[in-house]
């Protein structure tokens, strides 16, 4: 294969929105993207024991977006750091999610049985407990003390996260507050220390870049959780109404419940798959879902005006801007 069909391949292999950005850039990103692909297949065959589950955890799919958001706050200039920061925070986001599965008992992940279903809770711990190892190894090796700071906080506010979202499992008299305090911590907080990485990994000022990352980070969450109430199962690779059944209140049913009473007085624990359809049905008929993309979008929107004080060449913000409006884009 000649370098230009392995470039058009591996440019084809790189998800939505990542191919749109990668595209736009030019030779550097997909360049670098495909050395963080690497790292990252390397790091999970070092397992032992795990490499299998590891390895078909990288390849059950993702957008890469954390790894991707590393490389652009880095810019053209990102070196052997960035690369290594993108490995990491990937690999923290894998371990978050097969974490998320053992404790949510879910039996599928992107359509694929997740570590917990196929193999069991103990071994599904573990494996999770060894992708958070390796991405401090990985940081670590590289010298690179102040991501390990970065990547160490932002672990203890995922944890921090989790512990809410269990706090307030089944609880219908969750707040809005509630909601987008967890959601800070459990999704924007890893968009938010991808963005600082990258920026502080060639010398830039992460403040403005870091606020960029945390409000794309909750608009994602936030349409992740439309999806759930109105998306098809072969598309988000779960049942639809999964959130319910966990006993996760979200934005949509909390909007929901305030225009209807049903919807106010539902146990979540007597949901079964069936009456969650019905129960996601009723929160789509009151309009909920339009309110939730609509917020989803102001904060895209506030996100994108931020990078005007950022300090950041004009293609870099151009690429940014790019991968905030592909947050709204895959839910469209």
């Amino acid at each position: 294969m000649s370098g230009a069909d392995e470039e058009a391949s591996r440019r084809r292999s790189l998800p939505e929105p990542v191919t749109a950005v990668t595209d736009t850039a030019g030779d550097w990103l997909p360049a670098r993207m495909a050395e963080v692909e690497a790292g990252l297949l390397a790091a999970v065959e070092g397992e032992t024991e795990l490499s299998g589950d590891a390895v078909r955890t990288l390849n059950a799919g993702g957008k890469r977006m954390r790894p991707m958001l590393v490389l652009l706050c880095a810019g053209p200039e990102a070196g052997d750091a960035a690369v290594r920061a993108g490995i990491a925070v990937e690999l923290v986001h894998m371990a978050s999610l097969v974490h998320d599965d053992v404790l949510d008992r879910a039996p599928l992940r992107r359509g694929l049985p997740t570590v917990y279903a196929s193999a069991g809770r103990e071994r599904a711990t573990s494996l999770g407990d060894s992708l958070f190892s390796t991405a401090f190894r990985i940081l670590v090796d590289g010298g690179d003390a102040d991501a390990v700071t970065e990547v160490s906080d932002t672990a203890v506010d995922l944890a921090r996260g989790e512990l809410k979202q269990r706090e307030g499992a089944f609880d219908m008299e969750l707040t809005e507050a509630d909601y987008f305090e967890r959601c800070g911590l459990k999704t924007g907080r890893l968009f938010e220390a991808a963005c600082v990485l990258g920026r502080a990994s060639t010398g830039g000022e992460p403040g403005p870049v870091g606020l960029f990352g945390h409000r794309i980070g909750i608009a994602f969450q936030l349409l992740d959780d439309v999806l759930d109430i109105a998306g098809p199962p072969e598309r988000t690779g779960k049942a639809r109404g999964t959130d319910l059944l966990d006993g996760t209140v979200t934005l949509p049913l909390i909007i929901a419940a305030g225009f209807d009473p049903a919807l106010a007085a539902l146990d979540l624990r007597s949901l079964n798959e069936e009456t969650a359809a019905v129960a996601c049905d009723r929160i789509a008929a009151t309009g909920a879902l339009d309110q939730v993309r609509t917020r989803a979008i102001g904060l895209i929107d506030e996100a994108k005006a931020g990078l005007a004080g950022a300090g950041l060449e004009d293609q870099q913000r151009e690429l940014l801007e790019l991968i905030a409006d592909g947050v709204v884009m895959r839910y469209s």
